[in-house]
């Protein structure tokens, strides 16, 4: 048979004492004795009671839990950025719900209606790759619950987010290919609604122009930056009337299936055509030859952005109620680019 879970009523029946004064104890209120709080304890323990936290949590009108959501976990940067808001949360007292969009856009407002219905204290998200409609997220803000936005971000008012700087990353990477010789340089780019890759675009563009290298629309090759959309873009880049001698890639995925293919077509990397990518993914090392690629510390960004989150939260903070906090990448130069 199922044991009966003890209740506060039932501590209270077992010592003769109110069940108030019960509440009390195990709430280490100053107006119980400690010889009565331990007799309490005591008996709380020999009848196996347990603490309904949750109820506990919603009466003080909190649950100590932070909802994220992400485009995909399996990506290193974002499993690195959850190693980061996991740590942080834990560490003031604080559980994690961790959801994937799969960038899909009816998905991640499905899973804001889910984190909402479950009383979260606050959200954090990167938004999926086809969230051109933030309505779902505003409905969390007029509820009175935060939101801080990684990473990818909205370009809409009264946010807070922690970002890097993608411009001046994407400037850096196209740079380093001029600075090794290469002038017809192809720009995998993302899709043109999320920031960071238009930053990234225009880092590239004004890198262009930095060294009077014309611009030419037929070099910027928009999709999705998955497996395919390298190989994809790889034999685009083969098809142009140009010589081309160098990738920009703003992700390191599209970066490696697109060199994977280049080789099998005898395009050697970097002589023939140097490759920069984006993300420091772990597989970026350990290919021939190794992606060079910007590097933007995953953890540190979950880090910061759940510390800004609680700050929200906690709504005794004195600094300013939206806030955009901009952490610093570089680029790791390996033997893809160097020629």
């Amino acid at each position: 048979m199922e044991h009966k879970k003890a209740t506060i009523h039932d501590i209270a029946k077992a010592l003769n004492i109110d069940s108030s004064t019960v509440s009390r104890a195990l709430n280490n209120s100053p107006r119980v004795t400690q010889k009565t709080k331990d007799k309490i304890l005591m008996k709380a323990n020999e009848l196996g009671y347990q603490r309904n936290h949750l109820a506990s949590n919603l009466r003080k009108s909190k649950t100590f839990t932070i909802g994220v959501i992400v485009p995909r976990i399996s990506r290193h940067f974002f499993s690195s950025a959850i190693s980061g808001i996991e740590e942080t949360a834990y560490n003031a007292g604080y559980n994690v719900i961790i959801c994937q969009s799969l960038e899909d856009l009816e998905r991640e407002q499905t899973i804001a209606e889910t984190l909402l219905s479950n009383r979260v204290d606050g959200v954090l998200i990167s938004i999926s790759m086809e969230t051109n409609n933030y309505d779902h997220l505003e409905g969390l803000k007029q509820r009175n619950i935060p939101v801080v936005f990684f990473d990818r971000h909205c370009n809409i008012p009264n946010n807070s987010n922690v970002i890097i700087d993608d411009f001046q990353a994407g400037f850096d990477a196209t740079e380093h290919l001029i600075s090794h010789g290469c002038r017809n340089i192809v720009h995998f780019a993302g899709t043109p609604n999320l920031e960071i890759y238009k930053n990234r675009f225009q880092g590239y563009k004004a890198a262009l122009s930095r060294h009077d290298i014309k611009f030419r629309e037929a070099f910027v090759l928009s999709s999705r930056l998955m497996h395919e959309d390298g190989i994809k873009n790889a034999k685009k880049l083969l098809a142009l009337p140009y010589n081309i001698d160098g990738i920009f890639s703003a992700n390191d995925v599209a970066a490696i299936s697109a060199m994977q293919y280049l080789k099998t077509q005898g395009v050697k990397i970097p002589k023939d055509i140097a490759i920069v990518g984006f993300s420091n993914e772990t597989i970026s090392s350990v290919i021939e030859p190794p992606l060079s690629t910007i590097n933007q510390s995953g953890f540190e960004i979950g880090k910061t952005a759940t510390n800004l989150l609680l700050s929200k939260i906690d709504r005794t903070s004195t600094g300013p109620v939206h806030e955009t906090i901009i952490l610093k990448a570089n680029l790791i130069e390996r033997k893809s680019s160097l020629r």
